[in-house]
C-alpha cells in the first residue's frame, strides 16, 4: 500500500498556500504597484533555489465531517536558498493576508527563521511588508484581556545581528514590529513612494492628537509620516531605491562583500583591474586654495577597483562617505571625507554614521581604508545642542577598538579632535600623505589675530604685519616639515595611492587569514 492519497492531499494543501490571500487580495497587492511575496522571492535569489519550510503551515477550514475545505497561509514564508551562489535563509511578509499581522500567522514560524539564519550561520533576507505586530484592537476584545507586550524570538533576532550578515528590505507600509524588524539589521533598504516606516501608522497618531488628517490622503499621510525621504536621512534606514528591483540588487551586491557568517572570512573576487594603475587626475585633484571643494566619491573611482564602490547611507551623516569598495579583489570598508558638505567636518550625525561602519567592518573582519580631509568636529551652536562631541568621542572610539588593518591617506586637513579620530595613533600607523597636507591642532589661519594680537597692535601697518607673520607660518605648517620630524610616516605623490593602498590590502589580508 502506498500513500499516494496522503501526497495528493499535500499538493492540495501546497496549491492552497500558493493562492496566498486569493485572488483578490493578490490584485489588490498588484495594483498598489507591490510584488506579491511568493514573486519577491523568486527575484530575490538565485533562479529555482529557494525551498520553502512551512509551506502549509495556516489555518486550515473544515466541513462537519472533518475534511478540508480551504487554508488561510500563515502571512510569513521562509526557506533556503542561493544568492550569488551562497547558502542564505531568504523571508517574505505577505501583505495579502492580514496585511502581514503576525495574529494571522504562527509565530513560531518566523521564529525558526531567526534560529535557523544564527544556528546554521546563514546570511538573513527580512522582505518586511507589514506589521508584523500583535494585531488590532479587535484582537484584544477577541482574546478579553490586555496584555504587556512580548515579542516572541527577539533574543534571535539579537543573536543574528552578533553571528551573521543580515539584509532588511522595507517594501510596504511597515509599523511596530516591522518597523524593529527593518531597523535590527546591517543593512536596510526602503523604496521611494511605496515603503513607510512607523513606530504607529498615521491612523494611531491621529488618535493620540498629532494630526495627520491635513494630508490629502492615507496614501499622502504615511509618507509625510514615515517616508524613505525621512528615515534615509535620519540614519533610521541606510538607503532609498526606486523599485523593488532595484532593492534585491543592492541586497544581493551588500552580500557579495560580506562573510556567510562571523568566523569566516570574506571572498576575493577575481582581479579586475590593475593593482598598479596610476591616475593623472588625482595629481590635481585637491585645489591649493583651501577653501574650495573637490569630489572626493571621483577620488574612490580612481583608487578603488574600477565599478565596485558601494556606497551605503548617501543621504545622512553626509560629511563622511561610507561605502564598501575592492582593492585588486579584495573587500575593504571605505570612509572617505566629503569635503562639498560641512567642508568635510564631522557633525553628530556623521559621527554616528562612521561609528556604525566602523562596528560593522569590525565584527565581519573588513579591512578599513580612511580618505581624509577633516577640518575638526562640527562647532558652533546647533552642534553643541545635538551632542556631536559625544557623538565624535563614539566615533573616535570605535577606531581604536577595531582590531582590523587600518590605512588612512590624507589628501587635506586633519585637525583636532577629529584628526585624531581618524586612525589609532598607539597602533602601527599605515598612513600616506599628500602634498595637499594640511593638519594641526587647530586651523593656524582661523587663531593668528589671537595668538599674535600684540605684535599687531604694536605694528604701524598691521595688515602687513599679518601678512608677514602668515607667510612665516607657511613654511612652519609645510607637511614635509612634519615629515622631517617622522610626525607623517610617507608623503606620496598622490598617483601612487592605488598602488599603495592595493599593496595594503594584500597585507592586510595576509593578516586576517592568519587569524583562522
Amino acid at each position: 500500500m502506498s500513500w499516494e492519497k496522503e501526497l495528493e492531499e499535500l499538493r492540495a494543501r501546497e496549491t492552497l498556500a500558493e493562492q496566498m490571500g486569493g485572488a483578490d487580495k493578490v490584485a489588490r497587492q498588484h495594483s498598489r504597484g507591490k510584488m506579491d511575496a511568493r514573486a519577491r522571492l523568486a527575484a530575490l535569489v538565485d533562479d529555482g533555489s529557494f525551498r520553502e519550510i512551512g509551506k502549509i503551515a495556516g489555518k486550515g477550514s473544515y466541513d462537519e465531517e472533518g475534511n478540508l475545505t480551504g487554508v488561510l497561509p500563515a502571512p510569513f514564508l521562509f526557506g533556503k536558498a542561493l544568492i550569488n551562489g551562497r547558502p542564505v535563509v531568504a523571508t517574505a511578509d505577505d501583505f495579502t493576508i492580514r496585511g502581514g499581522a503576525a495574529d494571522a500567522g504562527i509565530s513560531r514560524k518566523m521564529v525558526q527563521a531567526e534560529k535557523m539564519a544564527h544556528e546554521l550561520k546563514l546570511p538573513l533576507i527580512r522582505m518586511i511588508d507589514g506589521t508584523g505586530g500583535g494585531g488590532s484592537v479587535k484582537t484584544l476584545e477577541q482574546i478579553g484581556a490586555t496584555y504587556i507586550p512580548a515579542v516572541p524570538g527577539w533574543s534571535d533576532v539579537v543573536q543574528n545581528l552578533d553571528t551573521v550578515p543580515v539584509v532588511a528590505l522595507a517594501l510596504g507600509p511597515t509599523a511596530g514590529l516591522g518597523a524593529a524588524r527593518t531597523v535590527a539589521s546591517h543593512y536596510s533598504v526602503m523604496v521611494k513612494g511605496l515603503s513607510q516606516i512607523f513606530a504607529a501608522g498615521p491612523a494611531v497618531v491621529d488618535g493620540l492628537g498629532e494630526s495627520y488628517k491635513g494630508s490629502v490622503d492615507h496614501q499622502q499621510a504615511k509618507e509625510d509620516l514615515g517616508g524613505s525621504g525621512i528615515h534615509t536621512r535620519n540614519g533610521v534606514i541606510d538607503d532609498e531605491v526606486a523599485s523593488e528591483a532595484e532593492a534585491f540588487a543592492r541586497a544581493r551586491h551588500f552580500l557579495s562583500f560580506m562573510p556567510e557568517h562571523v568566523g569566516q572570512l570574506a571572498r576575493r573576487a577575481e582581479p579586475t583591474d590593475r593593482a598598479d594603475r596610476r591616475e593623472e587626475e588625482l595629481l590635481s585633484l585637491v585645489p591649493r586654495e583651501d577653501k574650495q571643494v573637490y569630489s572626493m566619491r571621483r577620488c574612490l573611482e580612481m583608487v578603488f577597483d574600477r565599478g565596485t564602490v558601494f556606497e551605503i547611507g548617501r543621504m545622512w551623516g553626509r560629511a563622511c562617505i561610507t561605502a564598501l569598495a575592492r582593492l585588486d579583489g579584495w573587500p575593504v570598508m571605505v570612509l572617505a571625507s566629503d569635503p562639498s558638505y560641512l567642508g568635510g567636518s564631522w557633525d553628530a550625525k556623521t559621527s554616528e554614521k562612521v561609528e556604525r561602519f566602523v562596528k560593522l567592518a569590525d565584527q565581519f573582519r573588513l579591512p578599513i581604508v580612511h580618505l581624509v580631509d577633516n577640518p575638526g568636529f562640527m562647532i558652533g551652536r546647533e552642534a553643541e545642542m545635538a551632542g556631536t562631541i559625544r557623538y565624535g568621542v563614539q566615533a573616535m572610539n570605535a577606531v581604536y577598538k577595531a582590531s582590523v588593518p587600518l590605512a588612512s591617506v590624507v589628501l587635506r586637513r586633519a585637525y583636532g579632535i577629529a584628526g585624531s579620530a581618524m586612525s589609532n595613533a598607539e597602533t602601527f600607523q599605515y598612513r600616506y600623505c599628500w602634498p595637499s597636507g594640511d593638519w594641526g591642532s587647530l586651523p593656524i589661519a582661523g587663531g593668528l589675530e589671537v595668538a599674535y594680537k600684540s605684535d599687531l597692535e604694536a605694528a604701524k601697518d598691521p595688515a602687513a604685519e599679518l601678512d608677514v607673520i602668515r607667510a612665516r607660518l607657511d613654511k612652519v605648517t609645510s607637511p614635509f616639515r612634519s615629515a622631517e620630524r617622522f610626525n607623517v610616516e610617507d608623503i606620496i605623490d598622490p598617483r601612487d595611492t592605488r598602488p599603495l593602498l592595493c599593496e595594503f590590502a594584500g597585507l592586510a589580508w595576509r593578516r586576517l587569514e592568519s587569524e583562522r
